[in-house]
């Protein structure tokens, strides 16, 4: 049986930054971030010790392999599950304009056509994490 009450670190995996959050068993948030990759590995350790996760999930597209090879050296404790990040960039885009309502003159650019002001990686790591969720509760 699954755990649904678990801590979950999403984490999507990137040359040059990553996003990172941190959501528990019942969908709240608890912290999302886009980090450059120099301080990946530090800041999963923090958040490990202050939200006590229990597991990590990550895309499993670019530098994926890589990434899980060096998060399962130094969390060899923390199950890592892979989660097919297909389209998560566009969804997160969505995400994002649902999280951060566009101004009034933004509003007038078709909201497809509209780019996001900053990175959304971290958004792509929350998505990553409902996936992995959503799966759970169609296998149970």
């Amino acid at each position: 049986m699954k755990n649904f009450n678990e801590t979950i670190l999403g984490f999507d995996p990137g040359k040059d930054k990553c996003g990172v959050a941190v959501m528990d068993g019942d969908r709240a948030l608890l912290y999302h971030q886009v980090l450059p990759t120099a301080e990946v590995i530090s800041q999963i350790s923090d958040l490990c010790q202050q939200y006590n996760v229990s597991r990590i999930v990550m895309g499993d597209q670019t530098t994926a392999k890589q990434w899980q090879q060096q998060l399962t050296t130094v969390f060899p404790d923390l199950p890592i599950t892979l989660i097919d990040e297909r389209y998560s960039s566009l969804e997160a885009r969505d995400r994002y304009w649902q999280m951060y309502p566009a101004n009034f003159f933004t509003r007038l650019i078709p909201q497809g056509m509209r780019q996001p002001p900053r990175s959304i990686d971290d958004l792509v790591a929350i998505i990553l994490i409902e996936r992995h969720l959503n799966k759970l509760i169609i296998n149970n």
